[in-house]
Parts: C-alpha cells; structure tokens; sequence
C-alpha cells in the first residue's frame, strides 16, 4: 500500500533535515518548519551547499517543539541556539566559523525555499533504493541526505514521482491533501558530496545521468525533462489545502489533474 513514509525538513537552509511524523502546510504552500531560517552574507546571497562545502562541517539537530538549534563542528565544539530569540548571537557565531559577515533571517509564512512559488519536494524509497544501488558504499540513507527531499512515499515503484510531470500529468493526494507535480528537480553539485565529509564522490555525476538514462520509466513524460541529471518532482499544493496538515502514515492516491 502505498503511504507517506517520510517527512523531513530542513530548519536552516544548507544545514542538516530533521525527521517530523506531522507537519502543517504554511500559507505559502510549503512545510511548516523547513528553510524558516537561512545565513545570509553582506550581499544578501544565501549561505547554502551549492556556494560552500563548509556546510558538511557542521553537524546540526533542531528541536521543533521548543526552536533549539544545536550545532558540532568537525573539531568537536558544540553550541545551542534557542533560534526564536538568540538569532543574533547564531549569526555571530556562524560568521566565525564562515569567516564571513553573515546575518541569519527567519521567514514563517514560506520559508526560504529556492523555488519560491511551488512546494514540497517528493521521491519515493524505491527510487533511493535505486540510486543507492549505482553506486559502491552508497546506502539508501546516505542517498536520503544527499538529495534531501521533503516527501518520501513507499510502497510504489522506483520513478513514482516521475508520473506527475508533463502533459496530461495526473496529481495525487496524501490523506486529504491535493499535490500537483510542477517539475523535476534537476540537481546541483551536492548530491555529489559525501554528507558527512563533503568530498566529491568521483565520477557521481557522469555515472548519475547514465543509470537515469538507463532506467528512465517508458510511461514518463521524457519532454518535461531537460535533461537526465534529474531526480525528484517538486510539487505545488492546492490552495484550498494550506493550513492542514500531512503526517507520516497519510494514505496515498493517483487522482486526475
């Protein structure tokens, strides 16, 4: 049967996920929680993955009950932030370890995600399960944080979430919450990374877009993918459904567009 196995977001944009059993739907369209926060540089440029590999030096966990950020740096230094009211004091401390002058801002109502005006993004286990297998010493966990979708659904085939892009895509519900696929996600240079250590998987990329080739679903819509770097759909959720909730466990169905 197919359900909603996962829920995870990322509380401070490039940091690590934390895994949630319910989440509500900001006004936004996303879920409440993930991206709240992000570093941002004297520029106004967000401080993420795709500028840095610094990131994989820190070990982070968020509480979301009480808004507590607790950080480790690869030397072993620990510090907690209660983010709600010591953002000032985080964003001092995160300048030191950047070396650069950073602020850190909060944004409940959509959260500081790329694409400002989809949603969640969604894959299924059996898809992690799939790219885990190209690749030595890959497990399905270590793909889960590369790649670091919001959704995960089990009990479904390995490209699910293929289906719902492209001409006459169909949507899908979990539990009483409509999603409509927008787009596949192509991917940046993390994934590439070794989350833990931030060295690059040699050849990732290359060997990524033969097996996605090769193991391209013939009932997907090849022409809403611009190339095959690209795992993952972000989705956009109906209007009429923000402020429910989602939570692992929820049923899911292929509906109609």
């Amino acid at each position: 049967m197919a359900r909603l196995s996962r829920l995870r977001a990322y509380p401070v944009k490039g940091l690590d996920g934390i895994d949630l059993e319910t989440a509500a739907i900001r006004e936004g369209g996303t879920i409440a929680r993930d991206r709240e926060f992000a570093l941002f540089d004297a520029d106004g440029e967000v401080v993420n993955g795709k500028r840095t590999d610094r990131v994989h030096d820190l070990n982070t966990d968020f509480d979301p009950d009480t808004g507590d950020l607790t950080v480790e740096t690869a030397d072993g230094e620990r510090r907690q932030f209660a983010l709600e009211r010591e953002r000032e004091a985080a964003a001092e401390w995160f300048s030191e370890v950047f070396d650069a002058d950073l602020s850190l801002e909060r944004d409940t109502t959509l959260g500081f995600v790329d694409r400002r005006e989809m949603g969640p993004s969604v894959i299924s286990t059996a898809t992690l399960e799939t790219v885990a297998d190209w690749f030595d010493d890959l497990t399905v966990d270590g793909a889960r944080r590369r790649l670091r979708a919001n959704i995960e659904v089990s009990g479904v085939d390995p490209f699910w979430e293929d289906r719902f892009v492209g001409t006459d895509a169909p949507a899908f519900e979990l539990g009483d919450v409509r999603l409509e696929g927008v787009t596949p996600c192509g991917r940046c240079v993390v994934p590439q990374r070794d989350p833990d250590t931030g060295e690059p998987t040699p050849e990732f990329r290359n060997r990524f877009i033969t097996k996605r080739e090769e193991t391209f679903p013939e009932w997907a819509d090849a022409d809403a993918f611009d190339h095959y770097y690209t795992v993952m759909v972000i989705t956009r959720i109906a209007e009429r459904d923000r402020g429910k909730a989602l939570s692992v466990g929820d049923s899911v169905e292929v509906v109609d567009p």
